[in-house]
């Protein structure tokens, strides 16, 4: 990493580090930073939990640790994804949500809710893997919809995107109706949060995760040279559909993975990497793991306002980044058009 990104990169963890301290100590129930040290302490000392604190010791790891690790891994699989899309759509606006992946791997998720599977374990893997399937259908779908005349651009990507996420959504909740799933519930999903998240769920979902930012690292190098097209890349020895598909793989993962978990939480993968390149340059080595980092930092922060803003009442967290990804969206689609004038 370059010497200019690192103090940056230092920053961003401490702020994460603080706003992730600040999710577990705050919410309907305040926990105080001494009682937070004494439930550490003993249990990194395998000492017995005090009466006093044993309520804390619950709040804190059955409900806001699992819950923040939650919104970290989400937030960093959706900005590292977005990352990983700008690069190979070479497109600023290639959202996982934007695109229609995340409705996709939504509208999967869903499915597999509804199956009534024999075994509590089969289902907790179903439904990141129907997730997975039917993101790489729909990003797929949509990078074919959006060539026109042989080459992806905006209009065609966002024309594309939109309509698979309507269709998607649509199905969505067509298939909540239908299948008898709660409603209520099915929804709050369907507009993201983390109130689903528990050490279970994480353990099954974090390897997943990781495995796609690592491999999106991997080929990090790659999708700089693919910056300067196709040919160019090809007379440098990149096996362009290889690593293409394998980007595409590794981002989809993470995306679906997140989404199984947490439920469908747009603009993310908008607003972090494109913040981040205008501050950091367009080295997807630098960018995509400072996009996970910024990632896992937005969503906390969403997670949040979302618990604190309407206090005893919840929001969900898609609409806090909804709320502020909207405007951010409608800034870069006119700075895109200014730029071609």
């Amino acid at each position: 990493m370059k010497k200019t990104t690192k103090p940056f990169a230092t920053l961003l963890l401490l702020v994460l580090s603080v706003v992730f301290l600040t999710g577990i100590l705050f919410g309907s129930v305040s926990i105080s930073i001494k009682d937070f040290a004494a439930v550490i302490i003993a249990r990194v000392t395998n000492r017995p939990i005090p009466l006093n604190l044993r309520s804390t010791d619950t709040i804190l790891f059955m409900l806001r640790i699992p819950r923040m690790v939650m919104m970290c891994l989400a937030g960093a699989a959706l900005a590292g994804s977005g990352a990983c899309y700008q690069g190979l759509f070479r497109n600023p606006l290639a959202d996982p949500y934007l695109i229609g992946v995340s409705s996709g791997a939504g509208l999967g998720a869903i499915i597999a809710m509804s199956i009534p599977w024999q075994y509590s374990k089969l289902s907790a893997f179903m439904v990141p893997l129907f997730a997975f399937v039917f993101a790489i259908i729909t990003v797929f779908l949509v990078f074919n919809l959006g060539r026109m005349g042989g080459y992806l651009n905006i209009t065609g990507l966002l024309l594309a995107g939109t309509a698979v996420n309507a269709l998607a959504s649509a199905l969505s909740s067509m298939w909540i109706l239908v299948s008898g799933l709660e409603i209520k519930r099915s929804f709050s999903w369907m507009l993201g949060g983390g109130g689903i998240a528990g050490w279970d769920r994480i353990l099954f979902t974090a390897p997943l995760i990781l495995i796609g930012i690592f491999g999106q690292l991997r080929y990090a190098y790659p999708l700089n040279i693919l910056q300067f097209g196709e040919d160019q890349a090809i007379q440098l020895g990149i096996p362009v559909n290889k690593v293409r598909i394998r980007l595409i793989i590794y981002a989809t993962l993470t995306t679906s993975a997140a989404i199984a978990c947490t439920g469908v939480i747009g603009f993310v993968g908008l607003i972090v990497p494109h913040l981040l390149r205008i501050l950091c340059g367009n080295d997807y080595r630098h960018l995509i793991p400072l996009s996970t980092a910024g990632g896992a930092l937005m969503l906390s922060l969403s997670d949040i306002l979302a618990r604190i803003l309407l206090a005893p009442q919840e929001i969900s967290v898609g609409v806090i980044t909804a709320v502020t990804g909207a405007p951010f969206f409608l800034w870069i689609l006119n700075r895109s058009n200014q730029a071609k004038v």
